[in-house]
């Protein structure tokens, strides 16, 4: 099986379903806009650097007479900006995989809703806009507050909520740059993700994650430690409703092999209302998350999934598993951590993972990237010690700099 993996380097867990692909038989020809370091090297049989990722015309172009006088199976990519292009190069080389048409519909947020709705999934209202008249007649529809989003985002970059027509005229100059938006009804209620592994669109692996808080209030509001929570669970009632609404967008939007990313929403009538999903994995832990949740390696299952149609890891759920980003106070560098030495006292056992930038490191862009200034995973088979730990460290840990 030869296949060729688009930007095994970047985002950085690409290089766990890099060494997936490598692990499970795969000869990997990677394609990226850096160079490989050694230890991604290894798992790779060739890769070609080109100048961008994002120029999709020069991209199949090179790509293209790289592999003349090569035979290739498959042409994949996890990352969110290029899962389209992968779609493409497949049907150009005659290659297996989802449609152009199938990838779209994970996408464009607006025509993903809209096949969602068709088969009955109950979706936020929405409507298109590339203008701002659009805007303000896609508002008429909605309602206030509202939610206006990029039509192929990612990870609630861009995404805005709106709760007045004067917000929204304050809002204006920070839209600009966005070509096509889709704007949504608003929709109260807690937010959890529905992530799978998927062989003939079936999935063969499923897992829920709760947000602590929402999606948005974690991108928006800098003093948030924002939390993520692997559920062990998954027989819960509002739990299987998420799941089963999860099953039903998979059939809808026609999903193929692979891992998916969906978020949904369960409002305090109990009602579960679908968010948005992708056809990749979740970023920002998610896949770690689930890992640690039954221990297993789903960066190689996945690469299993797409290349040999099968699924080979244990499906029981031994831990809740919880993540919590940390974002230090001040600008600069790392200049303390408080707190730190308190939790270790108290849960030491249950710590699986401390990526916290320690003092003398300059603090990330929180805006950039929701890994922040680093985070602590943790793990339990009780649900609620393992809420109160992420708890305690998204507000008794706390980092500075200057």
């Amino acid at each position: 099986m030869r296949v060729v993996f688009l930007s095994p380097r970047y985002p950085n867990e690409m290089r766990q379903f890099t060494r997936g692909l490598a692990e499970v038989g795969v000869e990997v020809f990677g394609v990226g806009d850096g160079h490989p370091d050694p230890e991604l090297w290894q798992y790779l049989t060739d890769y070609l650097e080109v100048p961008s990722l994002t120029d999709e015309e020069d991209l199949i172009k090179r790509v293209r007479n790289w592999l003349r006088g090569r035979t290739i199976d498959h042409v994949l990519a996890n990352w969110e900006p290029l899962v389209l292009t992968a779609a493409r190069m497949n049907e150009l080389f005659g290659l297996p995989g989802m449609s152009v048409d199938t990838v779209r519909g994970f996408r464009d947020k607006q025509l993903m809703k809209e096949r969602v709705a068709a088969a009955g999934v109950r979706v936020p209202k929405s409507a298109r806009a590339r203008s701002l008249g659009d805007v303000q007649r896609a508002l008429e529809i909605t309602g206030y507050p509202a939610i206006i989003k990029p039509i192929s985002g990612a990870g609630s970059a861009d995404t805005y909520r709106i709760d007045s027509p004067a917000a929204l005229a304050e809002l204006l100059p920070q839209l600009r740059h966005i070509a096509e938006a889709s704007c949504e009804e608003f929709i109260q209620g807690t937010e959890f993700t529905y992530d799978t592994v998927c062989v003939g669109g079936e999935p063969v692996y499923e897992s829920v994650t709760q947000y602590l808080p929402n999606a948005l209030e974690m991108r928006s509001q800098e003093w948030v430690s924002p939390i993520m929570l692997s559920v062990r669970d998954l027989t819960q009632p509002h739990i299987q409703r998420g799941i089963e609404l999860g099953r039903q967008v998979l059939r809808a939007l026609k999903m193929g092999d692979g891992m998916t990313h969906m978020e949904w929403f369960l409002k305090p009538d109990g009602e579960v209302v679908f968010g948005e999903i992708a056809c990749r994995p979740g970023g920002a832990c998610v896949v770690d998350l689930m890992n640690y949740t039954g221990n297993i390696d789903l960066f190689r299952e996945w690469a299993r999934t797409v290349c040999w149609h099968a699924f080979e890891a244990s499906r029981e759920r031994l831990y809740n598993v919880g993540i919590v980003f940390k974002r230090a106070k001040g600008q600069g560098r790392i200049t303390a951590i408080t707190g730190l030495a308190q939790f270790y006292d108290r849960y030491r056992p249950y710590i699986v993972e401390d990526t916290l930038l320690r003092p003398g490191n300059p603090r990330r862009d929180w805006k950039a990237t929701l890994l922040s200034d680093g985070y602590l995973i943790v793990r339990h088979p009780d649900w609620e010690v393992t809420r109160d730990m992420v708890i305690d460290a998204a507000t008794d840990i706390q980092l500075y700099a200057s």
